[in-house]
């Protein structure tokens, strides 16, 4: 586990030379096909020597929550398990951790009628607005979710729509998915803190090289694919698009984009640092690499005891 932008591909790509692993993807964006460059999305070869599960199964258009990377999660590791071997899952996307390890409520399934009202209300009146609304009916799940991240607001004032009950509601009666999963949790956060936001910036100048432009201006061009899409929401791909359709210059897509980053970063280093039971090193030290094989070594030998 790692915040954007902190070498979680590379590393688990080493630990798949030393070991009997298959890699799982943890990842809301990468499941997405046609989402390649604006995702960091390992090539073509390195999938193909390193395959990875749960990338490349949903077109853009289609959503995925949670409870279906869940579902999706547990079959690829009971199919590894039957290969006997061991599941190496990698990714930033905190709540899918947590909700595969510590189990997820079963909230009321999305309503496309009332997604759409909600994504009405915010082209007049902002998703800060809206926020300050989740604010008035949950104020506990709105503590947690910052103004402008659209696709967490919008489910909790959908939840909240649909059932008359808060989210943080539903969010208190869970339990672990499955007891007979044991789970070691490896967590990647750079240090210092600017290193990272410099290794930020270089990706996303390195991804206009490659093209992220063209990328984005190919999804535009799908007829059934709009800018309130759970997967053009995704850092980068937002602010380009309102580039392309000409609301911003290219200087300001590109400072919002970095502002939305490091963000993301910021919170999944928050979630990484409240998580417990973990291992936790800089991958950016000298040595790191080797402090992770020697860890999965000693935790791989007790588990067989």
């Amino acid at each position: 586990m790692g915040p954007t932008a902190s070498g979680k591909t590379e590393t688990a790509i080493k630990v798949a030379d030393n070991f009997s692993v298959d890699l799982v993807s943890v990842d809301s964006a990468l499941v997405y096909r046609g989402m390649n460059i604006g995702t960091a999305k390992p090539g073509d070869a390195t999938l193909r020597k390193y395959p990875h599960r749960l990338v490349d199964t949903r077109d853009p258009e289609e959503s995925y929550s949670a409870g279906e990377f869940v579902r999706d999660a547990l079959t690829a590791i009971d199919e590894i398990h039957a290969a006997r071997r061991v599941p190496l899952l990698v990714g930033g996307t905190m709540m899918y951790f947590r909700a595969l390890i510590d189990g997820i409520a079963d909230l009321p399934e999305g309503d496309p009628a009332t997604r759409a009202a909600i994504d009405n209300e915010a082209v007049t009146r902002g998703w800060p607005g809206l926020h300050r609304e989740l604010e008035v009916v949950d104020p506990a799940a709105a503590a947690r979710i910052n103004p402008n991240d659209s696709q967490r607001i919008q489910r909790a004032l959908e939840v909240y729509r649909l059932s008359g009950r808060r989210l943080s509601a539903w969010q208190t009666n869970t339990a672990p998915t499955r007891t007979d999963l044991v789970f070691y949790k490896i967590a990647l956060i750079p240090e210092p803190r600017s290193v990272l936001h410099s290794r930020i910036e270089k990706r996303l100048d390195l991804m206009l090289e490659q093209g992220f432009l063209d990328e984005v201006r190919d999804l535009m061009k799908r007829p059934g694919l709009t800018a309130e899409h759970p997967s053009m929401r995704a850092v980068g791909y937002r602010q380009y698009w309102r580039y392309i359709e000409g609301s911003w210059s290219r200087e300001e897509a590109r400072s919002r984009a970095l502002a939305a980053t490091r963000q993301l970063a910021k919170r999944q280093l928050t979630w990484l640092r409240s998580e417990s039971d973990k291992f936790v090193l800089n991958p950016l030290e000298t040595g790191a690499d080797a402090a992770i094989s020697d860890y999965l070594r000693q935790m791989l030998v007790s588990h067989k005891n």
